[in-house]
């Protein structure tokens, strides 16, 4: 039988560069925000995985917890960070903030 977990780990692993390259690439800031996720998401599954191989899956799905729990707050500063920016400058482009003054 083949290790699934082998491939859970390369998937993991996957999901994680497409998180950094949204967030490296993406000039919009909904994407990047988008991209955060993503990434989070796979250092989630990265945890779990982790917790899996060394027979610690209590301690696992705490810091899993704990790392939704943040991301979340995270998430909500930053979506609020971006609404005001869109009120402001009726567009989300981070091209377009190197020009604020003040």
């Amino acid at each position: 039988m083949p290790d699934i977990f082998g491939f859970f780990g390369i998937a993991a692993v996957l999901v994680m560069i497409i998180g950094f390259y949204s967030i490296l690439v993406s000039q919009n800031l909904i994407r990047t925000l988008i991209g955060m996720e993503i990434l989070t998401k796979s250092v989630t599954l990265l945890i779990i995985l982790a917790g899996y191989l060394t027979h610690k899956m209590g301690l696992a799905q705490a810091m899993a917890i704990t790392l939704i729990i943040i991301e979340v707050a995270l998430t909500v500063v930053a979506v609020g960070i971006v609404l005001c920016i869109f009120r402001n400058e009726n567009n989300v482009d981070a091209a377009n903030l190197r020009d604020l003054k003040g």
